[in-house]
């Protein structure tokens, strides 16, 4: 039977309403997934565990004392399945590059983006899954996309100030109350049977996140009202309904925006703290919080509304009809007063992201004369050039979040504080995917050792001293 769950708001205002269907939250997956999931886990785990048998003292990496205190970068020490960042091809799917998932994985009726449900069995499985596959989860979704009272109710009453994605790293907490995993734990459930309610904790928390995205901006930004779950729409347009918006065209986009963010393999900061805080065995809901509490980071999810911003501001100095030699000037006086510009480079790529030419294409195709647009593609010409001449950029070419928020603007999601909350809906999709799989090879405490600057000199210094002695001892 479906029950209806309020969504009182804050007295006097609310109005509320998230019909839901919950039900079904605690059975057995209807989808085929977890069963293929299955037949893989036995097989893949051999593989790694003789990977592992004969390869255990192999050294991996090296790294430099510069490397240390530069945020690890490009120090192999994680072990990621579902995707692989190469800096000269961007992010890969289990292998397939965005252009392939586009090509290849399931598209509503009528559409021609990705489904982000095939996106899920994709990372999950390593294949690409079958149309009716897809159907069947985004039919399981909805079933479980009901959302209990005591978080709508929270949410309803978190004053309009507190940032959205505070709002999302609380609600997801207090979600926790519905984890079956930590009621397995509890209970005594064997270590091999981890993967299983780690499984269904993430794909009830993938069900939920769109209800409780959807709660927190129509808490914030509109009168409160959330539309009910559509058992016969997939994951986008159930979303996109629930916000609010019911241009098909905006449902394109977030298929297409749920797909692309959906992973960026395992070193990112929201990536690395769900695989973390998960390596204590805390569940999918509290490996997730801490995640997106990372993500909510200016360097990481945040960086979107920075590119927005300057956008504005910069449309504001230059207008519509700004020639090149006018952009030009401003992109370089901006550099030589001290100030980037927002949305270009990344800690790893060395080339234009994927995902940004992925929504190029989309705006080239739906939205070509919008003033923002036209823009950001005079900026893709300038820009790179521009920072080459300067010389100080490892990556002058644009990343994802150079182009986002102009799509969202175009229709009609203006509020730029609410971005990275639709990145961390979508980015659920690849963390927990992952946590699956950690729990599934039984990964340890992730427990690395750390040092003082004291101690660090001192293993230089006689690393330094060994070096020398080995240099100036005799030849036998």
């Amino acid at each position: 039977m479906p029950i209806a769950s309020s969504l009182i708001a804050r007295p006097a205002l609310v109005k509320a309403a998230v019909r839901a269907y919950s039900a079904a939250a605690a059975a057995p997956s209807s989808s085929a997934l977890k069963q293929r999931l299955s037949e893989l886990i036995p097989v893949k785990s051999k593989e790694v565990a003789d990977f592992r048998k004969a390869h255990a003292n192999t050294v991996v990496d090296v790294f430099t004392v510069d490397q240390v205190y530069g945020g690890m970068r490009a120090i192999k020490g994680l072990v990621t399945e579902t995707s692989l960042l190469d800096p000269e091809e961007g992010i890969r799917y289990r292998g397939l590059t965005l252009e392939d998932c586009q090509r290849l994985l399931p598209k509503a009726k009528g559409g021609s983006e990705p489904l982000p449900e095939g996106a899920f069995w994709l990372l999950l499985t390593g294949e690409v899954p079958t149309a009716d596959q897809v159907k069947a989860v985004s039919e399981e979704w909805a079933r479980r996309a009901d959302v209990p009272k005591h978080v709508t109710d929270m949410i309803a009453n978190f004053p309009p100030h507190l940032h959205a994605m505070s709002q999302l790293c609380a609600a997801v907490c207090a979600l926790q109350s519905e984890s079956k995993f930590a009621k397995a734990y509890a209970a005594g459930v064997k270590k091999t049977d981890y993967w299983s309610y780690t499984y269904e904790d993430s794909v009830d928390l993938i069900a939920k996140l769109p209800t409780i995205a959807a709660a927190i901006y129509r808490n914030i930004y509109k009168d409160g009202v959330v539309a009910p779950i559509d058992l016969s729409k997939d994951w986008s347009a159930n979303f996109s309904h629930m916000l609010g918006f019911t241009d098909p065209q905006f449902t394109e986009l977030m298929r297409l925006y749920l797909t692309i963010h959906a992973d960026h393999e395992g070193g990112n900061v929201s990536a690395h703290t769900v695989h973390l805080v998960g390596s204590a065995l805390s569940d999918a809901y509290l490996s997730f919080a801490g995640g997106m509490t990372g993500l909510a980071g200016p360097l990481h999810g945040l960086a979107n509304q920075e590119v927005l911003i300057w956008l504005t501001e910069l449309r504001k100095q230059v207008g519509d009809n700004v020639t090149k030699e006018k952009l030009r000037e401003f992109v370089w006086n901006s550099l030589k007063s001290g100030k980037v510009v927002p949305g270009y480079g990344h800690a790893v790529l060395r080339k234009t992201d994927p995902r940004y030419m992925c929504q190029r294409v989309f705006a080239q195709k739906h939205l070509p004369n919008d003033p923002m647009f036209k823009l950001v593609s005079m900026l893709f010409e300038i820009v790179p050039d521009v920072l080459r001449e300067q010389g100080k950029a490892k990556n002058p070419w644009p990343n994802v979040d150079a182009h986002s928020g102009v799509l969202l603007q175009h229709y009609g999601l203006t509020e730029m504080h609410y971005y990275t909350v639709l990145f961390g809906v979508s980015r659920a999709l690849g963390v927990l995917s992952s946590l699956v799989w950690d729990r599934a090879f039984g990964l340890p405490l992730e427990r690395p050792k750390s040092m003082t600057t004291q101690a660090l000199k001192a293993y230089v210094e006689k690393q330094a001293s060994v070096n020398k002695a080995n240099m100036q001892a005799p030849e036998e």
